[in-house]
């Protein structure tokens, strides 16, 4: 039992006794036991924080359904390894020291000796964002359903959108809501705090802290830090300039509708795509150009360490320095006057050439069992179910048995990471002491 299996098979636990749950009498608006595939669909996109759906949570799903589906989310938005850390330390028990490497692995952190301080640091900032997220969203939904209703959808909403699952109690996720500045910049701030990953708010927070104290302690940021941050706003700055140019005079999104308003639901739907399943818009109405676009922020996610998937930013900013290094004709990845580790560039590769080939391969299969799907909505459903975003063009719940079953096993894969995945299925590489001898080849 390796670390990495350990992780895999924790995601399995939880979404076995998710579906168990969902299945239940009570956990249903109608009478009788749940579908077991509905159940099984919505317990994975609930752990793997995805937001895909067959059925409509909040019609679909009685309040003790939907309390079960927001602790899945939440559950699964801080990871299996998380949560059984915190229960371990509830008890009262010390972690030994598989638990301390499953924790490394999965917070992809060097520190082994503060996994204690780590695991309750972010247990509380979670819960920080998310109750003040709930707070400032009830004020939107009081003033339609009042004050008990209007706090149980701001809850929902607020851990759903922190945690990046994009999980809503309305048929038309936000559409209703699109005209809302205060609820497209609160869901959109959560979206973005918590894709952009745990290691990357506590330094932010502790540059934050200095300069309210007034320290005049330099904070020196890490690289991963200035990666994540820059190449964030650059592909929510492209995502929102290229959707906004893209749908501007399509009738069914954004036209007649003022300058503002076009600019606030392209902005607000650039966020979305990085891995969170909200909509203020149709997206099955969308140009195929601008399903292009979301297809390519999907496929790059949010970033390490995050609730989000995909490749992951730092992935894609190693890659581009990677081509620019070779433009160049140098020998050194670099990047903000720091050189990238060879092994990060290998494992950058290996992400996004393994991602590519499962991307295929899910859209092979999904063509094969519902032929009559049209390409871009199969990519599209493909794309969105392996980068745990949850977008759809409104054919997940059309989809044959067979279908929704690749699309389970899609989300599996994308949550854990197709890397993880791999070496659990094939265990561990050994070390070898064997090196071959070099011989140079033709390339491009």
């Amino acid at each position: 039992m390796t670390v990495s299996r350990t992780i895999c098979l924790g995601f399995l636990t939880l979404i076995t006794v998710g579906t168990l749950l969902l299945m239940l009498p009570l956990a249903t608006a109608g009478e009788g036991w749940n579908n077991p595939i509905v159940a099984l669909f919505t317990a994975t996109s609930a752990v793997c924080v995805t937001g895909l759906i067959v059925v409509d949570t909040g019609s679909y799903f009685s309040p003790v359904g939907q309390g079960i589906v927001l602790l899945l989310i939440q559950l699964g938005g801080l990871g299996y390894m998380t949560a059984t850390t915190l229960l371990l330390l509830l008890l009262g028990r010390r972690l030994a020291l598989r638990d301390r490497l499953a924790m490394k692995q999965t917070l992809d952190t060097a520190e082994m000796a503060n996994i204690r301080t780590l695991v309750i640091s972010i247990i509380s900032m979670t819960l920080v964002f998310e109750l003040t997220g709930a707070f400032l969203l009830l004020p939107v939904f009081r003033q339609d359903y009042g004050s008990g209703q209007g706090l149980w959808l701001a809850l929902f909403h607020s851990v759903s959108a922190f945690n990046n699952a994009g999980f809503s109690l309305f048929e038309d996720s936000l559409v209703g809501y699109a005209r809302s500045p205060l609820l497209n910049a609160v869901v959109a701030a959560l979206i973005i705090i918590g894709g952009i990953g745990y290691q990357v708010i506590m330094e932010g927070f502790t540059w934050l802290r200095h300069r309210v104290r007034g320290s005049q302690e330099r904070t020196v940021f890490s690289l991963h830090f200035k990666i994540v941050t820059s190449t964030s706003l650059a592909l929510l700055l492209i995502g929102a300039i290229a959707l906004f140019l893209t749908e501007y005079d399509n009738p069914a999104t954004l036209a007649g509708k003022s300058f503002g308003i076009k600019a606030l639901l392209a902005s607000f739907q650039s966020v979305v795509t990085r891995t969170a399943g909200f909509n203020s818009v149709d997206i099955g109405g969308m140009e195929k150009s601008s399903l292009f676009i979301v297809i390519a922020l999907m496929f790059v996610g949010a970033s390490p360490g995050s609730t989000g998937g995909g490749i992951k930013t730092t992935t894609l900013r190693i890659l581009l320095n990677c081509t620019r290094t070779a433009l160049q004709g140098k020998e050194e990845v670099t990047c903000y006057q720091r050189q990238i580790p060879g092994f990060r560039i290998l494992k950058a590769v290996g992400v996004v050439v393994a991602s590519g080939f499962t991307v295929i391969t899910i859209t092979t299969l999904l063509s094969l069992t519902d032929p009559e799907t049209t390409f871009i909505s199969t990519l599209f459903e493909a794309v969105s179910a392996f980068a745990t975003v949850g977008l759809s063009t409104g054919i997940t719940a059309d989809l044959s048995v067979l279908g929704q079953i690749v699309l389970i096993t899609t989300m599996y894969t994308g949550r854990v990471g197709i890397l993880l995945l791999m070496a659990a299925l094939l265990g561990d590489p050994s070390p070898s002491a064997i090196h071959y001898p070099e011989e140079d080849l033709l390339i491009g």
